[in-house]
């Protein structure tokens, strides 16, 4: 594999860099630096000004907003936000759904939805996983059953989903119901789209080990749902869930975000000292550092090999596997040297320092009790350990 860098994507690399040096809110970036999370303000802010370039939905075709831009390109543009840092563009609606309505979406849908969901006019959040339905998803459980005639024809939805990120900032919801119970378990399953807004829908919060609230259960009590709002057949709506799990996989191994933290960790390593000398003349630090480096460039060859391989290579899950896997150990040892360097500073988790500024350290703690859900979402690593030993090991 040839590591040289053809100028045609430095050229776009630089113009990406020099658009988020122009473009992003500096108070955006210094939360993002620091640790905090992105405020949904943030993300609605800077994903409007990265949909005026087509970049908040790179990879949709231009007649819905998009910019069509390749594999090659899509990672560049992703690692300059990580590491700039940057909100992300809200991964339900452009990574996620759309995909989904681009492939099965009636015109109707594509028309309404597409424009709304790249500028973030509506905000969506996921409906899938059910209490004891995660890995297992096809046991679900929430139930549509079909009523009315004409222009009144719409699903009654009973049920509840779990572990719901953002369902208490989201205008609707995407959400995997079951419309028929007969057949093998992925049989009569729906992919609707649900107003979050209609009569009969509680959202109560899940407060994570981080302290924050990111989760949610969601139920649904006689929810009405038009029948327009159906994406795709009805009881074909596992095709959907497949589609949109498999579909998004450029960020999956986060090597912009690993590289972000690491630089930050450098940097903080060389303002704060021991014994009136900086941290990072620590040889033994400046060596975990350097493997570290190391780790994520072996990472970040492994992503480009995954993305511009032949389609055969592509469709190994064990190839995914790999780069979910490492990239998850590498956030999680990353925010565990962040974590070192700071010292008892971390685990204090203060907001304020004495002169009511908000304190350096405050975020780390969250961060890094944040970065031990790597493992099970998107996958737990179990999950893809498994997938590893039989797509590879046999």
């Amino acid at each position: 594999m040839d590591l040289h860098t053809p100028p045609d994507q430095a050229a776009f690399r630089r113009e990406v860099r020099q658009f988020i040096e122009d473009r992003l809110p500096a108070e955006i970036r210094e939360r993002l630096r620091l640790g905090h999370p992105p405020r949904k303000q943030d993300t609605v802010t800077w994903q409007r000004i990265l949909n005026e370039k087509g970049w908040a939905a790179p990879h949709w075709p231009r007649e819905y907003g998009g910019a069509e831009l390749g594999q090659a390109e899509r990672l560049i543009l992703l690692d300059e936000l990580f590491r700039a840092p940057a909100p992300l563009p809200q991964v339900f609606n452009v990574g996620m759904l759309g995909p989904v309505l681009l492939k099965f979406g009636t015109e109707a849908q594509k028309r309404f939805f597409m424009p709304r969901l790249a500028n973030l006019d509506l905000w969506f959040c996921q409906g899938f996983s059910e209490p004891g339905s995660g890995s297992d998803l096809a046991s679900l459980r929430t139930s549509a059953r079909r009523e009315g005639e004409g222009e009144d024809e719409h699903y009654v939805v009973d049920g509840q989903k779990i572990w719901t990120t953002t369902a208490h900032l989201a205008d609707w919801v995407f959400a995997l119901v079951r419309t028929d119970g007969t057949g093998s378990k992925q049989h009569g399953i729906s992919f609707l789209l649900i107003d979050l807004r209609s009569s009969g829908i509680t959202i109560r919060p899940i407060t994570s080990i981080d302290g924050q609230h990111h989760l949610n259960e969601v139920f649904f009590d006689a929810v009405r749902v038009p029948v327009g709002n159906l994406v795709g057949e009805e009881g074909r709506g596992w095709d959907c869930a497949k589609y949109l799990l498999m579909n998004e996989r450029t960020g999956i191994a986060n090597v912009g975000l690993c590289r972000e933290r690491l630089d930050y960790a450098r940097e903080l390593a060389g303002r704060l000292t021991q014994a009136g000398r900086p941290l990072l003349d620590s040889p033994r630090l400046r060596a975990e550092m350097a493997v570290l480096d190391a780790e994520i460039r072996a990472l970040e060859v492994t992503n480009w090999r995954f993305l511009l391989s032949n389609d055969t290579a592509r469709k190994n899950p064990g190839f995914a596997s790999v780069l979910k896997l490492k990239g998850t150990e590498l956030q999680q040892e990353i925010a565990q040297l962040l974590q070192r360097i700071a010292g008892p500073a971390a685990m204090e988790r203060r907001a304020h320092d004495g002169a009511g500024a908000e304190h350096w350290a405050g975020p780390l703690a969250m961060r890094y009790f944040y970065s031990r859900a790597a493992s099970i979402y998107g996958g737990t690593s179990e999950v893809q350990k498994d997938i590893l030993s039989k797509t590879i090991l046999g």
